[in-house]
């Protein structure tokens, strides 16, 4: 399996996900219907294991935006459906259902659950938390952590808050027709006739910028492609751009806001559309908000992160990184400035909404609240959230984001054509139930390859009819194609960088005679087809 896959690499480390989701109590935001529009009463699912043994469970929750565990709030029991047996638990699991009945539209439902045991004790869910043992199990099996290091889960302090927003959203019609082409603004293109800075470290600075963009948007328009996805173009400290320092200001080096500006008015002359690539998940060590939080533990922004000697740089951090610290979203302040900077980005340079990094860190509460804000702030845009995890997982968002980066989708594809390890009618099967699984109106963008997975040409030997005959079946999907930047010309990553750093696989783009010409034009004729299919 790719690397990209993180927690669920492993048989084991799958197993370990599926036992944290059927250990103690938990509800991991399961709710029926996946969506609710005013006319829904709401059943939340709940299951509890004999590890932490429940006599009943209860809800309580509000429809003002108030906080039910501090604020006057309606309480519902929930029923005992049934007990099953889960072999890979080996143990009995108890599923429990309640009901919440319609709101009005631009309700933010907000509620909380509780367990009690047979001694009067109450347990909250979800408790222990699946993503702490997920992450645990993951450092253990990359090396992260010492390998003696056992399991602890964080104190039950308060109940955690679950909520959904009531509402008829759906996602903007375009995105079903968007061809997205995927750009890493440092490894695009210089621009204004600039050559690279340097291509030899990869982990430095090579010399993109969005006026490079601008200067190449005749070719993209040429490709086929009718929207941008643009990497991180906030000031940041490193060369990718996802340890965001400010998130009201375009990075000088790519060429400030004059330079984003143009790119949007150039592209949107050519029909085409521009996301902007948001982490919201974490910022920069070196933002303001976190210095003065850091500095001082009676910093107002203090309870936006999360401090504790648990962690290996007495914070937590995205995957223990020292320059991505957490900010905790479920802080209602911090929440709403991430809001606040999705609001002003939209307003001020008029782009077409965000693929959301890391968008499982902030999870469903948060992207609750953001999605609706966004559309009374633009309509059109659109939300796309990058989450790898199970398609069970993805399904969850469904609401809550108007689709998610497929990467089951992506692993099916090159499973088939890259690695070899599938035939095509394992694919036609897989994506016959993966379609029926979601909802329609989902949008599951599709992809081969993209800047945080080894590229298909090299896991497929440098076989360009592999890449060709995957770039099809891609094409003939009904999801939004993503084509990450050069894999239209056979842009290549060396043999021996197989798996090892993500800027490996970020190799600056061919703009001379090495680029594959017969490649280019098989990518041209394909989206052109698609196109045909589609009007």
């Amino acid at each position: 399996m790719d690397i990209i896959f993180g927690k669920l690499i492993s048989d084991q480390l799958k197993l370990t996900t599926h036992r944290a989701l059927r250990s103690g109590i938990q509800h991991q935001h399961d709710i029926r219907p996946l969506d609710p529009t005013p006319d829904d009463a709401v059943t939340i699912h709940l299951t509890t294991a004999n590890d932490l043994p429940i006599e009943s469970a209860w809800l309580r929750y509000t429809t003002d935006g108030s906080d039910p565990r501090h604020a006057e709030a309606k309480t519902v029991d929930f029923a005992l459906e049934r007990s099953e047996w889960d072999t890979v638990v080996w143990g009995y699991l108890a599923r429990w259902r309640a009901s919440i009945p319609p709101q009005v539209a631009g309700t933010l439902v907000r509620y909380c659950i509780g367990g009690r045991q047979g001694d009067g004790n109450v347990v909250y869910a979800d408790f222990p938390p699946t993503e702490e043992r997920a992450r645990h199990a993951t450092m253990l099996h990359f090396g992260n952590i010492p390998a003696d290091t056992p399991f602890a889960p964080t104190p039950q302090s308060e109940a955690p808050l679950f909520c959904y927003h009531v509402d008829r959203l759906r996602a903007p019609d375009w995105v079903k027709d968007a061809i997205i082409y995927h750009i890493f603004l440092d490894r695009f293109c210089p621009g204004e006739g600039r050559d690279w800075q340097q291509t030899s470290d990869l982990q430095a600075v090579c010399g993109g910028t969005l006026w490079g963009v601008r200067d190449k948007l005749d070719y993209i328009a040429e490709l086929g492609a009718n929207c941008l996805w643009l990497s991180p173009c906030w000031v940041s400290p490193s060369h990718h751009g996802y340890d965001i320092a400010d998130y009201q200001r375009i990075k000088p080096r790519l060429g400030g806001e004059a330079a984003l500006d143009a790119v949007v008015a150039a592209a949107s002359k050519r029909g085409i559309r521009v996301l902007l690539d948001l982490a919201a998940n974490h910022v920069s060590n070196e933002h303001p908000i976190f210095i003065d939080a850091r500095s001082s533990e009676n910093s107002p922004y203090r309870s936006w992160f999360t401090f504790s000697e648990r962690y290996p740089h007495g914070y937590k951090s995205f995957f223990n990184v020292k320059t991505m610290p957490e900010i905790n979203l479920e802080h209602p302040d911090a929440c709403e400035w991430m809001i606040a900077n999705g609001e002003f980005n939209l307003r001020r340079f008029g782009v077409d909404g965000y693929r959301l990094d890391v968008a499982a860190g902030p999870g469903q509460n948060f992207w609750s609240q953001f999605r609706p804000r966004m559309r009374a702030t633009k309509p059109e845009c659109a939300l796309l959230g990058e989450i790898i995890d199970t398609p069970a997982y993805l399904r969850s968002y469904t609401g809550r984001l108007d689709g998610c980066l497929d990467f089951s989708l992506a692993e099916a594809l090159r499973n088939t054509y890259g690695w070899g390890s599938w035939d095509e009618g394992q694919m036609r099967a897989f994506v016959a139930s993966h379609d029926r699984y979601f909802d329609a109106d989902f949008a599951r963008t599709s992809f081969i390859d993209n800047h945080d997975m080894d590229r298909f040409l090299l896991i497929a030997g440098n076989d360009s009819g592999a890449l060709k005959r995957a770039a099809t079946a891609q094409f003939n999907l009904p999801n939004p194609p993503i084509i990450l930047y050069g894999t239209e010309v056979g842009l290549r990553q060396h043999q021996s960088a197989r798996g090892n750093t993500l800027d490996a696989i970020r190799e600056p783009m061919l703009w001379d005679e090495r680029q594959d010409r017969d490649l280019l034009e098989f990518y041209k004729a394909a989206i052109q087809a698609r196109k045909g299919n589609e009007t």
